[in-house]
């Protein structure tokens, strides 16, 4: 069966969070994956949803390396993994200055180094049971954990989006989360993943390579496109690295005129700068055979995981079930 995941949409209450995960279960997706923001803690959602399902995998996309510390974060994926029997996923990255130090009043420095930092921590307390560390950006006297994990290595993904953090993908994570690909993306992430497995002598093949894909299916194609423009606009227009993302990858001039509108709190403006040709690159979007197809070009183009991504639309939580019906296996 081609590989296919679900990304769990922002703002569901937690009983909503449980039935979305259980369709996709049924519907046969491989994974579900949750990020970190303002939607609920994501590790005590996983923890319900280990307990509800049985054979879908659980994937944090991502964990913050900076709001929350290395032991911490090992404690919450070890016991969620027990709880699922061994089905968590780790997905670890930086999050965003503009997020971290506003909105937790923690210093963001060295993004790299903390997340590779972070990754040993992890790993070390995992399989030891203990953990010391004096690293550049992490320092732990001695921390111990009071039970055995269910598996002593859990895969640990990272977010990347730029050639550093994508060679540290490939010298140290089991897979790779990515945002905003187009269908030439995957071949340029290879190279840079490439490049740092050779640092620790891996195989590329060893690596994972997924991607949040904003999803959107209607016969209407201008309801489809339209769903899509506000969060592309509030992706770039708050978050430098997401328009840094969106220009790179062949829209410099919406990158600039979202930001712009942004920066002037115009909203309505900035979500007028979003192309069809934006949406249509970097998206699954439209009739439910469009969908599917957009998701095999995907995984033709070197994506070995799409993770599709409803919204919630006027329609909610069912909205965004059909959706997983439409792209399901």
């Amino acid at each position: 069966m081609a590989r296919i995941a679900a990304a769990i949409p922002l703002g569901l209450a937690p009983h909503e969070v449980l039935e979305y995960v259980k369709l996709a279960e049924e519907l046969g997706y491989e994974s579900a994956w949750m990020a970190e923001g303002h939607g609920g803690d994501h590790f005590a959602l996983f923890a319900a949803c280990a307990t509800a399902t049985s054979t879908i995998l659980l994937g944090t996309s991502v964990t913050s390396v900076y709001v929350r510390s290395a032991p911490t974060i090992a404690m919450a994926a070890a016991t969620v993994d027990a709880l699922s029997n061994g089905r968590f996923i780790l997905g670890v990255g930086s999050s965003h200055r503009v997020q971290v130090g506003p909105e937790h009043g923690i210093a963001y420095a060295r993004p790299v180094q903390r997340v590779r930092e972070t990754v040993e921590v992890i790993r070390a307390l995992l399989r030891d049971g203990e953990v010391s560390h004096r690293g550049e950006t992490i320092v732990i006297e001695r921390f111990d954990l009071w039970f055995s994990p269910h598996r002593p290595d859990i895969p640990i993904y990272l977010a990347a989006l730029f050639p550093k953090m994508l060679e540290l993908c490939g010298e140290v994570g089991d897979g790779v989360v990515l945002t905003g690909c187009t269908l030439e993306t995957a071949g340029k992430v290879a190279e840079h993943i490439a490049v740092g497995a050779s640092r620790t002598n891996r195989s590329p093949d060893e690596i994972d390579v997924t991607s949040l894909l904003p999803c959107s299916v209607s016969d209407d194609r201008q309801e489809a496109f339209d769903a899509l423009r506000p969060g592309v606009a509030q992706s770039a227009g708050f978050f430098p690295r997401y328009a840094r993302v969106l220009a790179e990858g062949g829209f410099p001039e919406v990158a600039e005129a979202i930001q712009a509108a942004w920066r002037r709190g115009d909203r309505d403006a900035a979500v007028a700068a979003v192309s069809d040709e934006v949406i249509a690159a970097r998206s699954i979007v439209g009739s439910a055979a469009e969908c599917r197809e957009r998701i095999q070009a995907y995984r033709e183009s070197g994506l070995d995981l799409p993770i599709i991504g409803p919204g919630l639309g006027p329609r909610g939580l069912d909205g965004a079930l059909d959706a997983l019906r439409a792209c399901a296996p």
